[in-house]
């Protein structure tokens, strides 16, 4: 048996070095090296019993089933997220906090899958068949034709697929797989990056469609190293936002199809249901007789969404003033903050003020900048808005108020929702519109437009 080496393995690209080190070479990032023990295998030996070489180039012309269907998971939300369906030979990596309900997704994708037809072999490394049954059983949903494996070596589970020839393979989780090629515990660096490459031969050689579960360490990350992220096909985050009963899937990486595109869930008894109006339900609860609140059609990926933001303003009673913003950036709010002081001459040196954005959602894109300036002085003046009105568009530090992309679809969204003007850019060309809008150059425009 070949000895076994200590080596240190970067957490964010897998690189190798003899001897730690505070910042890895490969990718220059600080304080990601961790020290293992690896065993070295022959190079001919894989963990899914290929060698180097099987494959056999071809050319484009003679690649056939280019024009085969996706499958349909049953839950439209996620199909949406996938991009129109699971691609066959496809891998997904779904992560996201402990107890957050990935274990449920997939469990009723498998359940839905089956039903369609689909052969799937679900593997759990951290549950009994029995624990996942008596789940099953909670989600209400036909679970019979389901393959349970409840086994957490790597070769085990090739070799049960090469057996039973499954057309889905669920892993829950990827960090409880090991492979005995190498030493050190389940889930370290090593073992992670070879048994993802492993699945992922064996899921593009059987155009078998693999979802990972995948466990989130304390700064939000996939465990593993960031290679995991770039072995996979998709790349899928579970959030829920704290107190809420509703869940997000974010997709941040889509080899088929657009990324940044979010699915919404609300987690009931027979397990997640998705969420057919988004809109409403950021929406709901919001008071109309109240100062510092606007709504923004925001774009998250594809999909146009109406999103609520309050803002909160105090006379400051510390020697400088707070800047607090939840769901937004903080150096954004300082910027806008300063563009309201010099461009429109609203005096916020000595002001505390606190942005919330509601329902737990994160407004990263540049057309929420003028929500933003209208929730905050709309608080500072302490003068309500109009609630049938919302607001598109990126602030300049000149001021200058600059069109967005999407737009029609934004105002398609607001229409439905029974919103009857849209403030803008000025130069914002949008040719048929079901609401009315009020175009506006700059923000001191905007200031007179709202207050006079």
């Amino acid at each position: 048996m070949p000895k076994a080496r200590i080596l240190f393995l970067c957490t964010e690209c897998g690189g190798e070095t003899h001897r730690w080190q505070g910042q890895c070479p490969h990718c220059q990032s600080w304080n990601t090296l961790v020290e293992e023990r690896v065993r070295s295998a022959p190079r001919s030996a894989r963990i899914d019993g290929g060698r180097p070489g099987d494959a056999q180039p071809v050319s484009l012309a003679e690649v056939e089933g280019v024009e085969r269907p996706r499958w349909h998971t049953g839950l439209p939300e996620l199909d949406f997220v996938l991009g129109g369906g699971v691609v066959p030979g496809s891998m997904v990596l779904l992560g996201g906090d402990p107890g957050i309900g990935k274990s449920t997704l997939l469990l009723q994708v498998s359940a839905r899958l089956a039903v369609g037809g689909r052969r799937v072999l679900y593997v759990s490394g951290e549950e009994s068949a029995y624990q996942v049954k008596l789940r099953a059983q909670r989600l209400q949903e036909e679970t019979d034709d389901i393959l349970m494996l409840a086994e957490t070596s790597a070769e085990a589970v090739i070799e049960r697929v090469e057996q039973i020839e499954p057309e889905v393979l669920i892993i829950d989780s990827i960090q409880t797989l090991y492979t005995d090629r190498l030493e050190g515990a389940p889930g370290s660096v090593a073992q992670v990056r070879d048994v993802a490459a492993a699945l992922q031969r064996l899921a593009k050689r059987r155009e078998l469609a693999t979802f990972i579960v995948g466990h989130v360490t304390k700064e939000g990350g996939i465990a593993g190293p960031k290679t995991l992220e770039h072995i996979v096909d998709v790349v899928l985050y579970f959030e829920s936002p704290t107190g809420l009963d509703h869940r997000i899937v974010r997709g941040t990486k889509n080899r088929f199809g657009a990324a940044d595109e979010i699915a919404l869930f609300r987690m009931g008894s027979a397990g997640l249901e998705p969420v057919d109006n988004p809109s409403a339900l950021f929406l709901q609860g919001r008071q109309h007789r109240s100062s510092g609140s606007a709504v923004v059609a925001a774009l998250e990926g594809t999909r146009p969404m109406l999103v609520e933001v309050q803002a909160l303003v105090n006379k400051s009673v510390y020697g400088s003033p707070q800047r607090v913003a939840t769901g937004f950036d903080g150096r954004r709010l300082a910027l806008l903050l300063a563009v309201l002081e010099r461009r429109a001459r609203l005096r916020t040196a000595d002001l505390d003020v606190f942005l919330n954005v509601v329902g737990g959602l994160r407004l990263a894109e540049p057309a929420a900048d003028l929500a933003v300036v209208a929730a905050t002085a709309s608080a500072i003046r302490d003068v309500v808005l109009d609630p049938e009105a919302v607001f598109v568009g990126e602030v300049g530090l000149g001021g200058e108020i600059r069109p967005v992309r999407q737009l029609e679809r934004r105002l398609a969204e607001a229409g439905r929702l029974g919103f009857r003007r849209a403030y803008l850019s000025g130069t914002a060309a949008a040719k048929e519109a079901p609401v009315s809008l009020q175009r506006v150059k700059d923000v001191g425009g905007l200031i007179d437009e709202l207050f006079g």
